[in-house]
């Protein structure tokens, strides 16, 4: 087992980090998403799906 760590080493610490990395990605957009923050960074008023994401309520 020790043997194994030792030669897969980088890989498993660069797994670990990319796994850190998504799994940040999927709770802000999560957060985001019940925060009520659109997905895109432009201006929703030049945007055809503007009515079905923020449906006046």
């Amino acid at each position: 087992m020790i043997e194994f760590l030792k030669n897969n080493l980088s890989t498993i610490i660069i797994s670990g980090i990319l796994l850190a990395i998504v799994v940040a990605v999927i709770i802000k957009k999560v957060r985001d998403s019940r925060a009520g923050k659109g997905s895109c960074g432009c201006s929703c008023s030049s945007c055809g799906a503007a009515s079905i994401c923020h449906s006046k309520k």
